[in-house]
């Protein structure tokens, strides 16, 4: 399993320097972990290289500098981290206006357990939500889930070896699918697999 430790970050004083072409180059890696699933859900697969950046945020923003306070910001997202085995996401309901947002969590309670990749040839693979905390009440979901898609050694040789990956919801109140054939995300998530 990858982890970042304290060797992988950059101090603060040599971040502030960076700062501008190290954000630039996750910004640009990010272009290629996001996929859309219809028009107000997006997935964000997250990799040590996300994380690093998030991880590197967070120093800079608290002003951590110790340690142990580098070690807490580890601890906190190494575990975000796909082991080669898994895909993890951040899911995020992307609705612009307010008033719009609040009715739609209000009708999407669920949808973090609606949403499915699958590997050509295999069954859907739900993800394992939000194992840090419970992000849904009976009056609405989060618009923001952590996910775990845990997939099997079949399915890794079988994207390795070409075969097609599609994503989708199928949510009563948000029913989507996207077919990734040729995708550039398609091609990222494979990176990420033993």
């Amino acid at each position: 399993m990858t982890h970042l430790s304290h060797s992988d970050l950059y101090s603060l004083e040599e971040y502030a320097r960076i700062r501008p072409e190290f954000r630039a180059r996750v910004i640009d890696h990010k272009k290629s972990r996001r996929l859309a699933i219809g028009p107000h859900a997006a997935l964000y697969f997250e990799d040590e290289l996300t994380m690093q950046y998030q991880v590197q945020e967070m120093l800079r923003i608290e002003r951590i500098f110790e340690q142990q306070g580098i070690q807490d910001e580890l601890d906190v997202y190494n575990p975000l981290i796909p082991d080669g085995m898994n895909w993890k996401a951040t899911f995020m309901m992307e609705y612009h206006d307010v008033e719009e947002r609040k009715q739609a969590l209000a009708k999407l309670i669920g949808i973090e357990t609606a949403i499915w990749i699958e590997v050509d040839g295999f069954e859907k693979v739900r993800p394992i939500a939000n194992e840090d905390l419970q992000r849904t009440t009976e009056e609405k979901t989060s618009a923001v889930h952590f996910l775990r898609f845990e997939l099997n050694q079949a399915m890794i040789d079988a994207l390795k070896g070409g075969a097609t990956l599609s994503a989708g919801i199928d949510h009563p109140a948000y029913n989507h699918m996207i077919e990734m054939l040729g995708s550039p995300v398609r091609d990222s998530l494979i990176k990420d697999l033993h």
